[in-house]
């Protein structure tokens, strides 16, 4: 069945055809381990685990590589400021190797939690030094470097159609850099560093033939996306900010070094908005990672779910209250009965039904409009089907949701509905806080105390 993908540098849909028939090159860039990630950057992964499901329910063989930044990354986007390893290895005291090392982990946790599928790869960044030096002397042999005390500079006014994908206005343009630091050596505003020269004092340096430094954050994802997918792969995702400084900076080094196309299809996510501003590591506040939701009573399948409601080049309005209707619609998901299934033994219609909704999704992963239409439709069979795409393990829950309760919680029932006849108020309160502080939901209806089962699973950093 036909794939059709939303792509940004052709700003318009198109069918997506692999280069290679029924496998598919996917590179996600990934976290710069230097803190927790927020939900804002997790829903950009929620999305690309859409993508990379969505191939896989399309019979596609996905090779999919995502890197591992820890180091390199200055705390703008562009070549300002400081590294941000060395920011969080003096914040916390610790060595740049010690943040990376503990950060990651606590990146793959989030994923887990999250039911993200593992990338196949995950290069980290100081241990592709070898090929990101190659990739700079190709693009050296090829004149579209200099030198300058500073470090070592991509030239783009020697590269036609810089910033092509992002659209870029190049005059009169000014970059973050020039405002922080004055390199009057620097040919172009949006000239990039390839090699760091100027930081002798950084913690972490490299010997190369332009001398000890350390490599700027967009060399990382070409040399590592091109040693692990070749010169030319099908798909790149990230974040809408990558588009005019990291992704067109990525494409501009690529085929410089190359002569090639770098990429086919390039796939961004948008921003999660909280007060209509973009949540991020920057903005801090108590509700911006995945454990502070855990932490508020939230299972995180609640927040995938949340996540999967709107399309991923959507902006998405984050709030308590939106999350609370997320699980209460994920509840009524989770409680399908099969036996209530409308399309239990009819087989014609369930397969129709299946064809439609793979076609919904198949158009630009529209899994929102695919959601609304399995709420209409009602059959747990056909949610379980499309969970292989939804990944919100529908079946581990609804078993779970299944489980008798505890003679002791059945016990606090029958204590609280006699309270409660006598009209003890007190005393059924505070049965009622006993039950939920066990690990239960306690709702009050006709038949007296109904109690469930949290949707969150005990889940501690």
């Amino acid at each position: 069945m036909k794939l059709t993908f939303y792509n940004t540098a052709s700003r318009s849909k198109q069918e997506f055809v692999p280069m290679v028939e029924g496998h598919v090159s996917l590179y996600c860039c990934g976290p710069t381990v230097y803190n927790y990630a927020h939900i804002g950057n997790l829903r950009t992964y929620i999305f690309e685990d859409l993508l990379r499901r969505t191939l896989e329910f399309n019979g596609y063989k996905v090779k999919h590589v995502m890197n591992i930044t820890d180091v390199g990354h200055m705390t703008t986007d562009a070549d300002a400021g400081e590294d941000k390893m060395e920011v969080a290895a003096r914040r916390e005291n610790r060595s740049p190797l010690e943040i990376a090392r503990f950060y990651e982990e606590a990146f793959f946790l989030d994923t887990q939690r999250l039911n993200i599928l593992r990338p196949n790869t995950a290069p980290r960044a100081t241990e592709h030094i070898v090929q990101m030096i190659e990739l700079i002397g190709r693009l050296e042999q090829n004149g579209l470097t200099y030198q300058t005390p500073e470090g070592v500079y991509f030239d783009t006014a020697l590269f036609e159609n810089y910033g092509k994908m992002a659209r870029l206005n190049l005059s009169g343009q000014r970059t973050e850099r020039d405002e922080v630091i004055s390199d009057d050596s620097k040919r172009n505003p949006s000239d990039f560093m390839l090699w760091f020269l100027n930081k002798p004092h950084h913690l972490m340096q490299w010997s190369s033939p332009w001398g000890p430094g350390y490599p700027g954050w967009h060399i990382e994802c070409s040399a590592m996306s091109m040693q692990y997918l070749g010169e030319t792969f099908d798909i790149h995702c990230g974040g809408i900010d990558h588009i005019p400084v990291h992704h067109t900076n990525e494409i501009a080094q690529s085929e410089g070094a190359t002569h090639h196309p770098f990429v086919n299809y390039w796939m961004h996510g948008e921003f999660l908005l909280m007060n209509k501003e973009k949540i991020s590591k920057s903005k801090g506040g108590s509700i911006n990672t995945l454990q502070s939701l855990v932490d508020a009573g939230y299972d995180p399948m609640t927040y995938r779910y949340f996540c999967l409601q709107a399309h991923y080049r959507g902006e998405l309005n984050f709030s308590l209250d939106a999350l609370d209707a997320a699980a209460s619609g994920l509840r009524k998901i989770y409680a399908l009965s099969e036996a209530d299934d409308p399309l239990a033994n009819k087989e014609d219609e369930f397969q129709a039904e299946h064809k439609r909704l793979l076609e919904i999704l198949n158009d630009d992963l529209s899994i929102s409009q695919v959601i609304g239409q399995l709420h209409s439709i009602g059959s747990r069979r056909l949610w379980l089907e499309f969970d292989q795409v939804l990944g919100l393990q529908i079946e581990e829950h609804s078993r779970r949701a299944e489980e008798p309760l505890p003679q002791s919680v059945q016990d606090l029932i029958t204590l609280r509905n006699t309270a409660r006849s006598n009209r003890n108020w007190a005393e059924s309160d505070a049965i009622r806080d006993q039950i939920i502080a066990m690990g239960f939901d306690v709702l009050d209806g006709p038949q007296g105390t109904q109690v469930k089962r949290k949707l969150l699973e005990e889940a501690v950093r």
